[in-house]
C-alpha cells in the first residue's frame, strides 16, 4: 500500500493574530508561511510523488502552488474530507478568549466527546478523515502501484487525527501529539498496519528550544498553533 506524506499548511494570518480560523474564507498564508511553501519543493525533491491531494481552503492551496509549479504535470485534487474541523460557532474567534469556554476544557481532556456549536464534533472530523485516506490509498494504489508516494495538504488537528488513527491511539490522546505549520509526517500503510515514519517534521530545531513565555499550562493548541517564534 502506497506511503502517505501528510503536510500541514504553512503559518498563515489566522496563525500569527491568534484565531482559530476553521472554515473561514480568505485566510492565507502569511510572509513567513510563503517562505515555508516556498521551501518545500526541495524538503520533498527525493520523493516520487505520484498525486497531490489538498484540502480546499486557500492556506492549504497555496502552501502546495510552489510545488506543483515545479514539478509540471502533477496533479492535484481537492478532497472536502480533510478540510479543516468545522468549529462553528467558535470559528473566527481568538483563542485566548476560547480558553475560558467551558467546552475547552473537554477539547483538551476528551475530545471524544467534544462537539462544538454549530459545527462537527472531533469523531466526525477524525472519521471522514480517515476515510478520506483509505479511500485514496486504495486508489493511489490502482492506479500507481503499492510502493507509490502521495502527498494530502490539510490542517493540524486533521492530521493529530490520522497518526492517532494510524497508531491505534483512542482520539482522546490525539491532543499529546503537535505538527507545526509546513511540517512533513509520513505514514506508510500495509495490509496488516500502518507505520508511522515521520512526525511533524519540518527540519528545524528551534521549536525545542525553550520558549520565552511561560507557556499555556500544558494545554494543546486548538487548530494547530503557530509553530516556533
Amino acid at each position: 500500500m502506497p506511503t502517505l506524506i501528510l503536510v500541514r499548511h504553512g503559518r498563515s494570518t489566522a496563525n500569527t493574530s491568534g484565531v482559530l480560523a476553521g472554515r473561514t474564507p480568505g485566510v492565507a498564508l502569511d510572509e513567513r508561511g510563503a517562505a515555508q511553501a516556498a521551501a518545500l519543493p526541495a524538503r520533498l525533491a527525493g520523493l516520487p510523488i505520484a498525486e497531490v491531494v489538498t484540502s480546499p481552503l486557500q492556506r492549504c492551496q497555496e502552501t502546495v502552488r510552489p510545488l506543483l509549479e515545479a514539478r509540471p504535470g502533477l496533479r492535484c485534487h481537492t478532497e472536502e474530507r480533510i478540510g479543516e474541523c468545522d468549529y462553528g460557532d467558535w470559528s473566527g474567534r481568538k483563542l485566548a478568549e476560547l480558553k475560558d469556554e467551558p467546552l475547552m476544557e473537554v477539547v483538551q481532556a476528551h475530545p471524544s466527546a467534544a462537539a462544538f456549536p454549530g459545527g462537527e464534533s472531533m469523531r466526525a472530523m477524525q472519521t471522514r478523515a480517515a476515510e478520506a485516506v483509505r479511500e485514496w490509498n486504495a486508489r493511489v494504489e490502482g492506479e500507481h502501484g503499492a510502493d507509490a508516494v502521495y502527498l494530502m495538504c490539510s490542517h493540524g488537528d486533521i492530521i493529530k487525527s490520522l497518526v492517532a488513527d494510524a497508531l491505534g491511539l483512542h482520539l482522546d490522546l490525539f491532543q499529546r501529539i503537535s505538527v507545526e505549520p509546513c511540517s512533513v509526517t509520513a505514514i506508510r500503510y500495509t495490509r496488516l498496519r500502518p507505520f508511522l515514519v515521520r512526525l511533524g517534521d519540518t527540519g528545524d530545531f528551534a521549536s525545542l528550544a525553550p520558549r520565552e513565555e511561560p507557556g499555556d499550562g500544558g494545554d494543546a493548541a486548538v487548530g494547530g498553533g503557530a509553530g516556533a517564534p
